[in-house]
């Protein structure tokens, strides 16, 4: 049986796993990685638009990776839509990358829940086998922080580099063009780092269950033997 002190961190080390999924998971159900602010450039320069008319032109845009909306603005009020990435928009996105992104957050939410069950393994027994023991727990983790900071990476590759959030609000427009105003990262896209934060404390609290703290020894006390006490 593991120490109290090592059972109360891996007991803790479990529970930081078991977040982590949750976070993945919220994160990619919920669409609102990205959002921004878009100009519909066609219809601003059709009529001229100065500084106060552009209001009229500057719609919104909010999406994840499986669904979205805007609110699009061309000078005749707001129209509200909503989106899917999939089937049809991911074929003009960069297909690839996109479907990259996805596949290493469930490779990440798989290793969360192996960790998750290998920490409760250590906080009940010592195993036998090294690989389900502490190191297997660093490994776990180490693979699901890991593909979570490779998503992320690539999510704002996509957005910086592949200009995802453009292609995203120009899909099916014929007649407007659109550009991108600003964009700001939302908080499923944090929930996703604060997950990989969470393995990266998992880990240390794995590194501190491996620390060996000195025992203190107390000097057992000498009794004192008088000559009194030799006489009785």
């Amino acid at each position: 049986m593991p120490g109290c002190f090592k059972k109360t961190l891996f007991t803790l080390a479990s529970l930081i796993s078991f977040v982590s999924f949750i976070l993945i998971v919220v994160a990619m159900g919920t669409p609102k990685w990205m959002t921004g602010k878009t100009l519909c450039k066609t219809g601003a320069e059709l009529v001229n638009a100065t500084d106060p008319e552009l209001v009229k032109f500057i719609g919104e845009i909010y999406y994840g990776l499986f669904r979205g909306g805007k609110i699009r603005q061309c000078g005749l009020g707001g129209r509200r839509s909503k989106f899917t990435i999939f089937p049809h928009m991911v074929k003009k996105l960069n297909t690839g990358l996109h479907v990259m992104i996805i596949m290493f957050l469930c490779v990440a939410i798989f290793f969360s829940l192996v960790s998750f069950g290998f920490c409760i393994l250590n906080a009940i027994k010592v195993p036998y086998r090294a690989i389900k023991g502490p190191a297997g727990v660093c490994l776990w983790n180490f693979l699901a922080g890991g593909f979570i900071v490779l998503a992320v990476t690539s999510f704002m590759a996509a957005v910086k580099l592949h200009h995802l959030t453009e292609r995203i609000a120009n899909f099916r427009e014929n007649v407007f063009q659109f550009v991108i105003l600003e964009e700001q990262f939302e908080d499923c896209f944090w929930l996703c780092v604060a997950s990989a934060t969470a393995q990266a404390v998992n880990l240390l609290l794995i590194a501190i269950s491996g620390i060996h703290f000195p025992k203190i020894k107390t000097k057992p006390e000498q009794a004192n033997v008088t000559a009194e006490d030799i006489m009785y």
